[in-house]
C-alpha cells in the first residue's frame, strides 16, 4: 500500500506541478501568449485539484480509492493527449482542468487516507517515506523534460509522455490497491484493536474522531485553512517561476533546471524528514519549520545573481526543496491528530482545497506582476510576507475539545 501511494504521489507531482513550468518558454515562443495568460492555465489546473480534493475525499470515505483513482487516470491521461493537438488559449485551459480533477483523483487526499488507514504506529514517518514521491517526481521529471524529451523531440511529444505516464501506471496497480486493512481481514499496523472480523470492536481505522460539520466550528480547522493557503501560495508561487526567473537573471535552462532539480532531491529528503519529526514533535510545529525554511529560500533567491556560481544556485534549491518537503507530512499528521480518521478524507479535502487556492493564485500573481513589472522581485517579497504570517497563524493552533458522543482523534496521546 505504501509502494503505491508512494508511486501515486510520484506520477502527479512529476506530470504536473514538475512539468508545467518547462512549458513556459516554448508555449510563449510558439504562440506569442504573455507568462501571465500561460500561467492562468496553471492556476485553473490548482482550482480545480483544490476544488475536487473536498469531493475526492467525500468519495473516498463513502466508496475507497479504486473506482476514484481509476477515473482520475482515464481523465489526467486524455488531457495530456490532447495537448499535443494544442489549438489556443481555451484548449491549454480546459485540458488543464481536465488534468487536475484527474491527478487529484490519486494524489494526496487519496494516497494519505490510505496509508493513514494502513498504519497507526510510526505513522508520521511512514506518511513522510509516502510523501517523498512529489519531490522524487519532480526530480525524474526536470532531467526528462529539460536534458533530452523537450530540447530532442519537442514539447508536443513531451505532452504525449506525460498522458501515458499520468494514465497508464494508476491503471496497473489497482489489483493491488486496498482502502481499508479490513478489506483483507487485516488491522492498522500499531494497532491493538481486533480486525474488522471481529464483530464486538469497532473498526481500527474509521472509528475515531469527529465529523466534517464538527470540525468546521472549531478554530483549528480555520487556522489550517488559512495556514496552508499562504504556505501554498507562496511555495507554489516561486517554484513555478524559479526557472524563468533564473533564466531572465542569465542562466541558461540547463543551469536554471538546477532549482527544480534541486527542489525535487530536497523535497523527497524533506518530506521524510517532516514525517519523521511529526512522530517525535507536535505536527504544527513541524509546519513552522518548513514555513521557516520556505521564506528562507525566498531570501535566498532574491540574492542570486547572474554571476553566482552553480553551487549557490545548487544550495539555494537544495535549501527551498527542505522547505517544501513539510506541507504533505504536516497536513496530513495535523487533520490526524485534531480531528482523527472518521471523516479523514473530507477534511483534509477542504483543506486541500485551501491550499490548492493558495497554489493557484501565486503563480498568477507573480506572472501578471512580472508582466506589468518586467521583474519578479515584487512578487517574490509578497511570498516572503505570506510565509511569515503563515507561521504565526499555524502556531495558534490548539486541539479541539473533545466532542460529545464522538471518539477522541488518533494521535491525540501526542499532544
Amino acid at each position: 500500500m505504501l509502494a503505491v501511494a508512494f508511486l501515486y504521489l510520484l506520477i502527479m507531482s512529476a506530470c504536473g506541478v514538475g512539468a508545467f513550468s518547462f512549458f513556459v518558454r516554448p508555449l510563449q515562443d510558439e504562440f506569442g501568449w504573455g507568462r501571465g495568460e500561460i500561467m492562468t492555465a496553471f492556476t485553473i489546473f490548482f482550482l480545480l485539484t483544490g476544488l475536487s480534493s473536498p469531493v475526492v475525499g467525500s468519495l473516498i470515505d463513502r466508496f475507497g480509492v479504486k473506482g476514484v483513482a481509476a477515473t482520475g487516470a482515464v481523465l489526467a491521461g486524455l488531457g495530456f493527449v490532447s495537448l499535443t493537438r494544442l489549438q489556443g488559449l481555451w484548449h491549454l485551459y480546459l485540458a488543464y482542468a481536465f488534468i487536475g480533477i484527474g491527478l487529484t483523483s490519486f494524489g494526496p487526499v487519496p494516497a494519505s487516507a490510505v496509508v493513514c488507514n494502513w498504519f497507526k504506529k510510526r505513522r508520521g514517518m511512514v506518511i513522510g517515506i509516502m510523501s517523498s514521491g512529489l519531490g522524487v517526481g519532480i526530480l525524474l521529471v526536470a532531467q526528462l523534460l529539460s536534458a533530452f524529451i523537450i530540447p530532442s523531440f519537442g514539447w508536443r511529444t513531451a505532452y504525449l509522455v506525460l498522458g501515458a505516464s499520468a494514465g497508464i501506471p494508476v491503471i496497473l496497480t489497482l489489483p493491488f490497491l486496498r482502502t481499508r486493512p479490513e478489506e483483507m481481514g487485516l488491522q492498522q499496523y500499531g494497532s491493538e484493536t481486533a480486525p474488522n472480523g471481529d464483530a464486538s470492536q469497532p473498526s481500527s481505522s474509521i472509528g475515531e474522531g469527529i465529523t466534517l460539520k464538527a470540525a468546521r466550528k472549531t478554530s483549528a480547522f480555520w487556522l489550517l485553512i488559512v495556514s496552508f493557503f499562504l504556505g501554498g501560495y507562496s511555495a507554489m508561487g516561486l517554484s513555478q517561476n524559479q526557472v524563468p526567473h533564473l533564466q531572465d537573471i542569465g542562466f541558461p535552462l540547463s543551469k536554471a533546471a538546477i532549482a527544480l532539480v534541486g527542489l525535487g532531491i530536497g523535497s523527497a529528503i524533506g518530506k521524510f524528514i517532516f514525517g519523521w519529526l511529526c512522530d517525535r514533535i507536535h505536527p504544527r510545529f513541524a509546519w513552522a519549520i518548513s514555513l521557516s525554511l520556505l521564506a528562507g529560500g525566498v531570501i535566498f533567491l532574491l540574492s542570486l545573481k547572474e554571476d553566482s556560481s552553480v553551487a549557490l544556485v545548487w544550495l539555494y534549491a537544495i535549501f527551498n526543496g527542505l522547505g517544501n518537503g513539510g506541507w504533505l507530512p504536516t497536513m496530513s499528521m495535523l487533520v490526524n491528530v485534531n480531528f482523527g480518521l472518521v471523516s479523514y478524507g473530507s477534511i483534509i479535502g477542504m483543506v486541500s482545497l485551501a491550499q490548492a487556492v493558495g497554489c493557484a493564485t501565486g503563480p498568477l500573481t507573480a506572472g501578471f506582476l512580472f508582466d506589468t513589472m518586467q521583474t519578479y522581485r515584487w512578487a517574490f517579497l509578497t511570498f516572503l510576507a505570506a510565509n511569515i504570517i503563515a507561521l504565526i497563524v499555524i502556531l495558534a493552533v490548539r486541539a479541539p475539545g473533545k466532542s460529545r458522543g464522538s471518539h477522541p482523534p488518533t494521535g491525540a496521546s501526542h499532544h
